[in-house]
């Protein structure tokens, strides 16, 4: 496996820069504009709701093997998966993007065009980072572009939400690429500025309380885990969450009771914990288990009728592990100077995406976003401006150059 010390281009910036094929695949970005557009409607237009990524997996795939590569196919996990040879096979770099959105199945994912801007849940993350990879490699191949290292285009599953990254988790780990891979790339919304170098840390828990339930006046005093749940809350809400490095918590959703009249039997909550520091995380983390544990407690203490106890169920949803890619690592290097190339100021940024896997087992990694802007992310109103598009996948496909060497 290729290190960040050992990753370097065959070619630099100036070489591609002015590099015939290079400069007509610029072309092609600037006048395929509306098709590019029209095929990012397509893909957002195939629900792809968290843990049901089948059909748009599909569709990527038959994008691929349409473009050339005749292997392309879904993984154990759901991965579409689609291998571009270059001279050699190292570096191997990974060019992906996450084929889930946030939203719910049944909900309506048709994009509405409102002044030149696309409408539309999931429009941008990752309708955008998608058809920015079947972009890259349809001008790869339209011009011919053979590189030194190869390349592995990957559509991944379980980016959002409770997935816990488990696509690229299982590229990494359990794949046939697994120890095979030089560095990794994601494109993961819009924009063209940002450059994710840093992985946000999280822990994400569901606790679920049991107690005997009764009625709210007849059985007054038995254990009542909705009460429980808000002492919990409540210190939770009490922790010194540092502003650096920065820390947050977040109680996302709770759940129980029949009735206005009803002790509930069962009460639900899903807590979010993330921090921009590993040893910070961990000390979050240790407080609210206990802060969960005292306030079962003294539910408990508090009960006025002899009864059963309350009954605690933590589970641990989602661990996405933090880390760095090192502002002076080849692949954030490249990723700079190629962004100021262009006329852009580089932002190196900590972000929670695909990346956060590679980054914690010491593979090169960064998210990039592939063009335009967009807003109301995660949103029934989310949108994408594709205007400016051309020059994010123009720094993509510089980046990509950089890292694997293009064939003179």
């Amino acid at each position: 496996m290729m290190s960040a010390a050992t990753l370097t281009t065959k070619t630099n910036l100036q070489d591609l820069l002015f590099d015939e094929s290079v400069r007509r695949t610029f072309s092609f970005f600037n006048s395929h504009t509306e098709e590019i557009t029209a095929e990012q409607i397509r893909i957002n237009e195939i629900p792809a709701p968290p843990f049901n990524e089948k059909e748009r997996a599909e569709y990527l795939k038959q994008k691929f093997q349409n473009l050339g590569l005749s292997d392309a196919r879904i993984d154990r996990e759901g991965n579409c998966v689609a291998f571009r040879s270059g001279r050699n096979e190292k570096p191997l770099l990974v060019v992906s993007a996450h084929l889930d959105t946030v939203f719910s199945e049944g909900t309506d994912v048709k994009v509405r065009i409102d002044d030149g801007k696309l409408f539309a849940p999931g429009i941008a993350d990752d309708g955008c980072g998608l058809v920015a990879l079947i972009s890259l490699l349809e001008a790869l191949q339209m011009f011919g572009i053979e590189t030194e290292g190869s390349l592995l285009f990957v559509a991944t599953v379980g980016e959002e939400g409770e997935g816990n990254l488990r696509g690229v988790r299982y590229l990494f780990t359990e794949s046939e690429w697994a120890n095979r891979i030089s560095a990794f790339i994601s494109f993961d919304g819009a924009g063209i500025e940002r450059i994710t170098n840093q992985a946000l840390g999280s822990r994400r828990y569901r606790v679920k309380l049991k107690g005997t339930g009764g009625h709210s006046w007849g059985d007054f005093g038995v254990v009542n885990p909705i009460h429980a749940l808000g002492r919990a809350v409540a210190k939770l809400a009490s922790y010194p969450a540092p502003k650096e490095p920065r820390t947050t918590f977040n109680v996302g959703r709770i759940e129980g009771g029949a009735g206005i009249n009803v002790i509930a039997k069962e009460a639900v909550m899903d807590v979010d914990l993330r921090s921009a520091c590993a040893e910070e995380l961990q000390r979050l983390d240790a407080f609210f288990r206990r802060a969960l544990l005292e306030a079962v407690d003294e539910e408990n203490s508090a009960r006025r009728i002899a009864n059963e106890t309350l009954t605690v169920d933590l589970k641990l949803i989602g661990h996405r592990p933090g880390g760095t890619t090192s502002p002076d690592a080849e692949i954030v290097k490249i990723a700079k100077s190629t962004t100021k190339s262009l006329g852009y100021k580089p932002i190196l940024e900590i972000s929670s995406t695909d990346s956060n896997l590679p980054i914690s087992l010491g593979i090169p990694a960064i998210t990039l976003g592939a063009g335009g802007t967009a807003g109301n992310i995660h949103t029934l109103e989310e949108w994408f401006d594709p205007k400016g598009r051309e020059d994010g996948l123009k720094r993509a496909l510089l980046i990509i150059l950089g890292l694997v060497g293009i064939v003179a």
